[in-house]
């Protein structure tokens, strides 16, 4: 295993030697400074991103599931990024879901010593099968558990796609697809919660965002497959049918009535003038891309 000293995420940052000698702002503005390198990095592993979505997505199109592996910070992010695809785009979280070493306990709280635990890191992905892709975050890209999860997951057939934030990580011969963010020497030595957390935070949101336009659950800009589960989701779900229908509100309500809350059904019902049933219909034949729907 790599030793920490050679990890650039674990290195000193000469930009930030002097940090605990600066005023209040002076923190912000260095942290800030350290913070605007990191979108940088991201934009420069798209490529190896792209190829991350298209491999998730023919998985997805197969009837697979997309697990997310990771310990400490990387699990943690992991979990938020699951947890927010069912309101947001209406995702089963038995579809895209999230494994945290130590547990679902572990998000809250440190569970010392589970992101070493071999043994529970392959046990982690043993419901895994060859439709379903494994996709293992760890900023050193060495973890134990999240490299025992991709060596198993890879073994049972399941496509496998690696995050880490420094270069040549441990994990990328684990994985079909490794995307690697350099975010350098942290603004606090070794606290990889920062520039590498939030180079993951925004990994993993482009990469579920993108996926999730791939497979039509966004129409233009506008997220279409949003499940009503409350009053602010409500409101947002009429916001979203009338600009894409051009309706009035009355109309927009009666529709939505109508389709149960379904939005891509009231936008169809709106812009081609049909019932219900016919616009569920016409959206079935489109596997639920309202673009094609609405024009085919």
């Amino acid at each position: 295993m790599t030793s920490l000293d050679r990890l650039s995420t674990e290195l000193p940052n000469p930009r930030t030697g002097d940090l605990d000698r600066l005023s209040t702002l002076g923190v912000l503005e260095r942290l800030n400074d350290e913070d605007q390198l990191v979108a940088l990095a991201v934009r420069a592993a798209l490529p190896a991103l792209a190829q991350a979505v298209d491999l998730a997505l023919e998985r997805w199109q197969r009837g697979g599931r997309i697990a997310l592996f990771g310990a400490g910070t990387s699990g943690r992010l992991a979990a938020l990024d699951a947890a927010e695809l069912g309101p947001t785009f209406g995702v089963s979280p038995e579809r895209y879901f999230a494994r945290l070493a130590g547990g679902d306990r572990a998000f809250q709280h440190a569970v010392e010593g589970a992101e070493d635990d071999v043994a529970d890191g392959a046990r982690a992905t043993d419901e895994l099968s060859v439709d379903d892709v494994a996709f293992g975050i760890a900023a050193s890209g060495r973890t134990p558990w999240v490299l025992a999860a991709l060596r198993n997951a890879r073994a049972r057939g399941a496509a496998t796609i690696g995050l880490a934030c420094v270069a040549c990580p441990e994990l990328a011969p684990l994985c079909d697809v490794p995307i690697v963010v350099d975010t350098g020497p942290e603004a606090i030595l070794g606290s990889t919660r920062l520039k590498a957390g939030t180079a993951q935070k925004l990994v993993l949101n482009a990469f579920s965002s993108t996926l999730m336009v791939r497979l039509g659950k966004v129409y233009g800009n506008l997220m279409v497959d949003v499940q009503i589960s409350n009053a602010k989701l409500r409101d947002r779900a009429r916001r979203l049918v009338k600009l894409a229908s051009g309706a009035e509100s009355e109309h927009v309500d009666q529709a939505l009535a109508a389709a149960n809350g379904d939005v891509k059904t009231a936008i169809v019902m709106l812009r081609l003038r049909l019932d219900a049933g016919t616009a569920r219909g016409r959206l079935a034949s489109a596997q639920g891309r309202l673009r094609e729907a609405l024009s085919g």
